[in-house]
């Protein structure tokens, strides 16, 4: 039986739909390639997919669209999702409310309702980091309160979460929420600090860096989200009555997914310009809406359930993306 992967088409997708082919699982790709950012680097993607070979499917559809998921999905034959599309980005969400609105809430209930007519053995969406809002208390952890979102996105995606609990109780579907810690690496995002610093230093050009450079942040290389992807993927919660990673006795868990380092974004930039060869033109201003100062991962409950460990640095994951970058780009 196949895994659906959401957002095959975007990064963490593509590494989730790479990882699972390569241990001969078939794959059905969703991806509705908006515009969000250049579609070039989604198909770019999608053709890296292809060229590594293994059972994949791709259907360009969008989730949100009821009628069209199910014309679409009705007779495939799957047996776990792996949710990761959504309407991304923290600022961008400030001035277009109605599409997090549509992508992930709406798209979210649709794809739950998908896999629990399908009668699937394990539901793992993406959640996020940003759902902690202005919390104070580092590191995070899943049991922390998370009621107070500092941007529309991150309301979505805690909404997400609130969504799952409650049909884990009546349908007792298995779910399973991933809460990304600013996630980087090869095939990374145009509109993340990564490609816009590696960008800018090879161009020349000033890098802008908020809150003064008072900022850290829990940065986790992609072959760590990955390995913890698949590792839930493979352990879905039981529906036993016991108490699940971030508190809910449904068969429903949330779990952190970070580097569990709180790396301050001066240090980073440093990595940046070492991995370059060149100084970054630092641009200091203040902090953004909807932004937070610091992020910082407590993966405990993952770590006991699942024996994960994050295991690349940023010492090694910025040298990485860097030679990827410069490859994609030809500088």
């Amino acid at each position: 039986m196949a895994v659906v992967v959401t957002g095959a088409a975007g990064f963490i997708g593509m590494h989730v739909s790479l990882a699972l082919l390569a241990r001969g699982e078939a794959v059905i790709g969703i991806d509705n390639i908006n515009d969000y950012y250049d579609p070039a680097l989604k198909h770019a993607r999608l053709a890296e997919i292809d060229r590594h070979g293994g059972d994949f499917t791709f259907h360009r559809l969008d989730f949100a669209d009821d009628n069209a998921l199910i014309s679409v999905m009705e007779h495939a034959d799957f047996d776990r999702v792996v949710h990761l599309g959504a309407q991304a980005g923290v600022r961008y969400s400030i001035d277009n409310p109605k599409a997090y609105v549509r992508s992930n809430l709406v798209g979210h209930i649709n794809m739950v309702e998908l896999a629990r007519q399908k009668g699937v053995k394990h539901f793992v969406y993406a959640s996020s980091s940003s759902v902690y809002g202005g919390n104070t208390s580092l590191p995070f952890r899943v049991e922390d309160r998370v009621d107070h979102p500092m941007s529309t996105y991150a309301a979505t995606k805690r909404a997400d979460e609130l969504l799952s609990e409650a049909i884990a109780n009546v349908h007792r579907l298995p779910q399973t929420g991933l809460r990304f810690f600013t996630v980087y690496g090869p095939w990374g995002r145009p509109d993340m600090a990564p490609w816009l610093f590696t960008d800018a230093i090879l161009a020349g050009r000033p890098i802008r860096i908020f809150n003064h450079g008072q900022m850290s942040r829990d940065f986790t290389y992609i072959d760590d989200i990955v390995t913890g992807v698949l590792a839930t993927l493979d352990r879905p919660p039981a529906d036993d009555g016991s108490a699940k990673a971030g508190g809910s006795t449904t068969p429903h868990a949330i779990y952190n997914i970070g580097n569990s380092r709180a790396e301050p974004l001066e240090t980073l930039i440093d990595q940046f310009e070492q991995a370059c060869g060149k100084p970054a033109i630092r641009l200091y201003e203040p902090m953004q809406t909807g932004d937070v100062p610091a992020t910082f991962a407590d993966v405990s409950a993952l770590q006991r359930d699942t024996g994960f460990h994050p295991a690349t640095p940023i010492s090694v994951g910025v040298p990485r993306f860097v030679e990827w970058f410069r490859q994609y780009s030809g500088r």
